[in-house]
């Protein structure tokens, strides 16, 4: 018999005038609040020339507004004793604060005041650049970013999921600070905004508030929808990377569904089969790598038998078609060859015998624990909400959830034999040269 599905806040949604989307989910025993801001842009919406905008601006809307000067925006909520942070995708951005819940008014301030007045002054962007420049080099070092890179850009000739969300170096070096006020005018504004309001609050005190505070803000927002189109593959691609480092890598990729189609349910059932844990509905609640499951299929395949260090797999749906990816770091003396046959052996036998009925069962068991946790505190509930509303239409969350639940194991066997075909696959071999590569730190 199945249990329900977990209980989730109540929440009250309403849209203003112009067309900023609110979700208020109050919680009277929280002693904090959330404010999260979610806008549907991210390096999808960029083109050539002004790759890495999204995460450029993500920078600027800390660095001066109207009402909060540069460095004024980290004091407002870190003297009060809270947490403030941003993250760039390529299908969104994201910017929240927590706070004691008497303090709520402050976040508020600021995400209203830098909706769509953020300075973006010609010397801070520029004084930005070298930051961005740093981070970028400083994510070159790893191994692991570099064969990511390198497998989008071989998976996607036309859709901008091609270049990873920090850009292009040549972009960072050359965007002027005229173009990024016009990629931030462009798409930045209530009508491609989320508003998330979790934790200890009154509702109606704070709706008023909201309804005051961005009411006033012009309806701003350019349709995010990517119209290009990635043709299908017409076979396998491959490439290899030489850089620093001491353990080789592999990296492999297939084609998989967008978030919305009815396939994505059971592939990332077989994310779980194979890596350990979905980050759909993860216990962890996290944005990063997957982490280690002794229990999972690669990790019983390559690196319990000695072939792999460490062997993850990771399906985080998106809203247009993306990768399903498998990626396993070399024991010391293990060719490629013999690496790669250990995946296509794993990935082979779901693809012809599917997955055990106990299987399914520890799957469902995990996506239920995840869901359940979900929702802890202030913070995770204002990032789950927000994070589902960007995505999909209300209520999908839900639906996701159960459709999840009724996955069964014909359902994987099918979708794992059409998902890893060798002609919908790209491979990178990262080959170390030698040095330090920090992997698996």
């Amino acid at each position: 018999m199945s249990r329900p599905a977990p209980r989730r806040p109540a929440t009250r949604r309403f849209r203003l005038a112009n067309g900023l989307e609110t979700i208020l989910a109050p919680d009277r025993e929280s002693a904090t609040a959330s404010v999260w801001v979610w806008y549907r842009v991210g390096s999808k919406n960029e083109w050539p020339g002004v790759t890495g905008a999204s995460h450029w601006v993500e920078h600027m809307l800390f660095q001066g507004s109207p009402h909060y000067p540069k460095g004024a925006i980290d004091r407002a909520v870190v003297e009060v004793g809270g947490t403030l942070n941003a993250f760039t995708d390529t299908d969104f951005t994201a910017y929240f604060s927590t706070v004691p819940r008497e303090r709520l008014g402050i976040p508020l301030d600021i995400e209203a005041d830098r909706m769509t007045r953020a300075l973006l002054r010609d010397r801070d962007v520029n004084r930005e650049r070298t930051v961005i420049d740093s981070e970028r080099e400083g994510n070159e070092n790893w191994p692991e970013y570099r064969a990511d890179e390198e497998l989008y850009q071989l998976a996607f000739r036309e859709h901008p999921y091609r270049w990873d969300p920090l850009g292009r170096k040549e972009d960072i070096r050359d965007l002027t600070p005229a173009a990024l006020r016009s990629y931030y005018q462009r798409f930045y504004g209530p009508k491609n905004a989320v508003l998330v309001v979790s934790g200890g609050f009154e509702p109606g005190a704070v709706e008023r508030r909201i309804r005051k505070s961005f009411g006033s803000l012009p309806r701003s927002g350019a349709d995010p929808h990517v119209r290009a189109v990635e043709p299908e593959p017409r076979g396998e691609r491959r490439a290899t990377l030489h850089g620093p480092g001491t353990t080789p890598l592999l990296t492999i990729g297939w084609r998989a569904p967008a978030l919305s189609d009815p396939a994505t349910p059971a592939l990332v059932c077989l994310d779980v089969l194979l890596g350990g844990e979905t980050r759909l509905f993860s216990a962890g609640a996290s944005m990063g790598r997957s982490g280690e499951h002794p229990s999972s299929r690669l990790y019983r395949g390559l690196v319990d038998t000695g072939l792999a260090v460490r062997a993850s797999s990771e399906f985080r749906p998106r809203v247009h078609p993306a990768l399903f990816t498998i990626g396993a770091q070399a024991a010391p003396k293990v060719p490629f060859d013999r690496l790669e046959e250990a995946v296509d052996r794993e990935v082979s036998r779901l693809g012809t015998q599917g997955p055990t009925a106990v299987e399914m069962t520890e799957v469902r068991t995990k996506i239920r624990r995840g869901a359940e946790l979900a929702y802890e505190g202030a913070s995770r509930a204002g990032f789950r909400l927000g994070y589902f509303a960007t995505l999909g239409p209300p209520g999908f969350e839900s639906r996701l959830f159960r459709r999840l639940l009724g996955v069964t194991r014909s359902d994987a066997l099918r979708q794992a034999a059409d998902l890893f075909r060798s002609e919908r696959r790209v491979v990178v071999r990262y080959e170390p040269t030698g040095g330090d590569d920090g992997v698996g730190a």
